[in-house]
């Protein structure tokens, strides 16, 4: 699990916009779509998830807004920003460019 999660590590801020590409969500919510995802093979820690998203709101790439309490717990809402669909398009485009060096480069040569 620790090399996953070293794998991944560098993704998080990509992992949650693309949560946000198809609906605000928060944090709680967010985190178990990434389980439910992953079939529980993956989950953010609290902290990193929090830390990533004062980082996407810092950066301009999300910004957040209380939900209305009549529905329940008071929540904090993220949404996606022009800025943060344009990061998540270059970001997208450099993590396929990526996997496939990857992929060549762990293909075994033939014989």
């Amino acid at each position: 699990m620790s090399i996953t999660s070293d794998l991944l590590r560098g993704h998080t801020d990509t992992i949650i916009l693309t949560r946000l590409l198809h609906k605000d969500s928060y944090g709680y919510e967010i985190n178990k779509y990434i389980q439910e995802k992953t079939e529980n093979r993956y989950e953010l820690k609290e902290a990193t998830l929090y830390s990533a998203f004062r980082r996407l709101e810092e950066s301009g790439m999300i910004s957040s807004y209380w939900g209305d309490e009549t529905t329940g717990a008071r929540r904090r809402y993220y949404s996606i920003t022009l800025l943060g669909r344009q990061v998540y398009g270059k970001n997208k485009e450099d993590w396929e460019e990526t996997k496939e060096i990857i992929d060549q480069l762990l293909r075994e040569e033939e014989i």
